[in-house]
């Protein structure tokens, strides 16, 4: 697992890490990245509160 905080790769400003899913062999594993920018400024600025939650797959 990466220690090291994420950042922004448009301003470089320091982001949140979320938990993403892929599917490996047929098991959901959970992989941590960047969220979204919250620096308004941003190019990649995300202009929503929140962001919708993924659906889990039956």
């Amino acid at each position: 697992m990466d220690s090291s905080e994420h950042v922004c790769p448009a301003c470089g400003q320091p982001v949140e890490t979320v938990v993403r899913r892929h599917k490996t062999l047929g098991a959901w594993v959970p992989r941590w990245v960047a969220g979204p920018c919250k620096n308004p400024k941003c190019e990649t600025f995300l202009d929503r509160e929140e962001e919708s939650p993924e659906k889990i797959p039956e």
